[in-house]
C-alpha cells in the first residue's frame, strides 16, 4: 500500500477535512479527527472500537500498533507497507463511520468505498 493509495481511499469519502502539521496530516469529518498520516515512517493512524483495536494488534503486531484509547475508542497504527487495499480501506470507513453524523453515514451506505480498478494497456 503507498501513500498515494491511502490518500486517494480518503478522497473517496465525503465531507473530508485535512489539516497539515509539521510532520503528519491529519483528516477530519465535521471538524472531528478520524486519522493520520505520517509519511515520513508510511503510517496511519485510525481510530476504531477499543475491540477491534486490540484485535488488530493482537492478530499482527508487525502491522499495527495501540496508538492510544480515548473514552470508547482506540487509535490504531497502520503500517502501510503490510497492510493490503482493500483491509486498509475498510478500515479507514470505520473510522470515518465512528466519526461523522449519523445523517452522513446513513447516505453513504454500509460499505467502503472501493477505488476503482485501473487496467493496464
Amino acid at each position: 500500500m503507498t501513500i498515494a493509495t491511502f490518500l486517494r481511499l480518503v478522497d473517496l469519502l465525503p465531507e473530508v477535512e485535512r489539516s497539515e502539521g509539521p510532520d503528519w496530516t491529519g483528516f477530519k469529518v465535521h471538524g472531528k479527527g478520524f486519522g493520520y498520516l505520517w509519511e515520513r515512517t508510511a503510517t496511519v493512524g485510525l481510530k476504531q472500537t477499543i475491540a477491534e483495536q486490540l484485535a488488530l494488534v493482537h492478530e499482527r503486531p508487525d502491522v499495527f500498533e495501540i496508538q492510544f484509547t480515548t473514552g470508547q475508542f482506540g487509535w490504531v497504527v497502520v503500517r502501510l507497507d503490510g497492510i493490503e487495499p482493500d483491509e486498509l480501506s475498510e478500515l479507514t470507513f470505520e473510522a470515518w463511520r465512528l466519526t461523522a453524523p449519523a445523517g452522513l453515514v446513513d447516505e453513504q451506505g454500509g460499505s467502503p468505498p472501493r477505488l476503482p480498478v485501473r487496467r493496464r494497456s
